[in-house]
């Protein structure tokens, strides 16, 4: 059952949880780098989770992760790490915690020799999921397959975020996707 189809049997207010985030941002193209940094980095964290945990967090994920700005989190601490794993707000896992620090020092990177981290994933479009996920392993860490295949999906690099029948993929649709832009 996909995302579209399983949302209307979900009981309030888990559905509006869910629903909102379907109608408004799972499958669009996102062109700011930290927020897909942010998309990343909560993918990462999902791992093991429900998305709903992940959703119901974001706030506050915001807030510990200062709002996902790249260039602070990839100047992150120990202090900092220490920080993150004593908040209940976030997902306390030191190897998930790295990760973002890590990836933000790698997206830093992939600004500075393409221009953006959008640039990076439009560079190597198309490929297949299979190659995205051998790619990005290569690139960050804590990304394996279902990382990576959501993360896609969710900015609208993947297709299958949603089926044809439902009200949000033409909307989708309209959006340039990061491939297309330029």
């Amino acid at each position: 059952m996909s995302y579209c189809n399983y949302i209307p049997s979900m009981p309030s207010p888990q559905r509006e949880l869910h629903q909102a985030y379907h109608d408004h941002h799972y499958g669009f193209p996102i062109h700011d780098d930290n927020e897909l940094f942010a998309r990343l980095i909560m993918e990462i964290n999902q791992a093991g989770l429900s998305w709903e945990t992940i959703l119901k967090k974001e706030a506050t994920f915001r807030l510990a992760y200062h709002n996902f700005d790249i260039a602070t989190v990839a100047a992150y601490t120990e202090e900092d790490r220490a920080r993150l794993m004593a908040d209940a707000g976030v997902i306390r896992n030191r190897l998930k915690i790295n990760a973002a620090i890590e990836n933000a020092n790698v997206i830093l990177r992939l600004q500075k020799e393409h221009g953006s981290f959008e640039n990076w994933i439009s560079l190597h479009h198309p490929k297949k999921k299979e190659e995205w996920v051998k790619l990005f392993k290569k690139t960050f860490r804590f990304t394996g397959g279902e990382i990576v295949n959501e993360f896609l999906m969710s900015i609208g690099v993947l297709p299958g975020a949603h089926h044809s029948q439902c009200p949000v993929y033409e909307q989708v649709l309209a959006h340039k996707p990061l491939w297309q832009l330029g």
